[in-house]
Formats: structure tokens, sequence, C-alpha cells
């Protein structure tokens, strides 16, 4: 195929084009789906893709790192079953919202979250699992890539497993069929609005 390209001294040359052609087919396996970013909605967009997952009756586990606190969707996973379980691990966020453990007890839970997780994950119980938050346990030195590596590299053929989280970096995006980056572009709390329950939390 060529295309005519219009030069800067106004003459036309025909190029090739470097494209391949892409033959488009229906996915045979599962996917390793990437939420990341500094912008607010990676773990919603999670949400909205097990919703969807359980219109089809397929089986959902949530795994969320760090969250210990009460939120919406531990209620409203309740109004999804059988088809999902959510279960939290951690002891809150390291260095905010008042934590007061030691980084070292952090590390500790977030492995033994990881060991649920991967046993999980190879239990070939479930269609689709959520790690949600783990992008940032990586990031934040609780976990290490090798972690997500061996996730990755472990799990069922026809498991769809989504992991998201701050900081995600390219030695990831590298193992992943799909990474979406959420970047913040306006925010309520930069006009002191904090969050609000049944939309961020």
């Amino acid at each position: 195929m060529y295309i005519a390209t219009m030069k800067s001294k106004g003459k036309i040359k025909d190029e090739k084009n470097q494209h391949k052609k892409i033959q488009y087919k229906e996915a045979t396996r599962g996917l390793v789906i990437v939420y990341t970013g500094e912008g607010k909605g990676k773990t919603t967009a999670s949400l909205g893709l097990v919703l969807r997952a359980a219109g089809y009756k397929r089986k959902v586990l949530i795994v969320q790192f760090g969250k210990i606190w009460f939120t919406g969707e531990l209620e409203g996973v309740k109004m999804l079953a059988p088809y999902v379980k959510i279960v939290q691990g951690g002891l809150g966020f390291v260095k905010i919202f008042d934590d007061q453990s030691k980084f070292s007890e952090h590390v500790k839970v977030a492995n033994k979250t990881f060991e649920y997780l991967y046993k999980e994950v190879t239990s070939n119980k479930w269609d689709v699992v959520v790690a949600d938050e783990i992008v940032g346990a990586v990031a934040g030195k609780l976990l290490k890539h090798s972690h997500l590596a061996k996730l990755i590299k472990d799990k069922p053929v026809n498991l769809d497993l989504v992991l998201t989280g701050h900081h995600g970096k390219k030695s990831l995006f590298k193992l992943a069929d799909l990474v979406t980056e959420m970047t913040p572009i306006k925010h309520p709390f930069e006009k002191g609005i904090l969050a609000k329950p049944g939309v961020d939390y």
C-alpha cells in the first residue's frame, strides 16, 4: 500500500506504508491488565471490570493491599454473591492516615497477603483476580518486582489478572497486555473538598 504525502516544498511523494496490517481476533487467553498513574480511578476502573465480569457469571476475587478501612465495595460485592469475593490485607497505607506501624510490620503483612493472593491465583478457582494496590506496594518497597513477575508467569492461562496502584514501572508494563495510566487534571481536593462516600470510597 502506498500513501501520498505532502513534503515541505510542496512536492508529493509516494511512500510505502510501514504499518503492518493487524489481524484482529477474539481473545483466547487471560489478559494481564494494569491500572496505574497518579490520578484517581485505578480501583474504580478495576471494580467496573468486576461488575462486568459478574454479569457473565464469572468467578472473581479481589485482594486489596494496604486497605483496612470500610469502603463501599465491601458491601457492594455482597450484592454480587456468589460470583465475587473481596479480601483486605494490610495495616493501612505507609506513613499516611495516622499510620503508627513499623515499616517492617507493613512488609511482613504485605508478603503474607501476597502469599494468599498467589495461592488463590494458581488455584484455578477464579476467572478474574484483582490485586488492588499491589503496584503501589512494589513501588513502596513492601514487595519486589519479582513478586509481580512470578504472579504473572504462574497464573493459569485463562485467568484475567488485574493489577492496580501508583508508580507502575516499565518493567511491569512489558509483562502486561493492557496498561492504562490515570493522569490527574482536576480534583475536588484542590478546592478543599474531601473524599466523598460512594464516589471515592
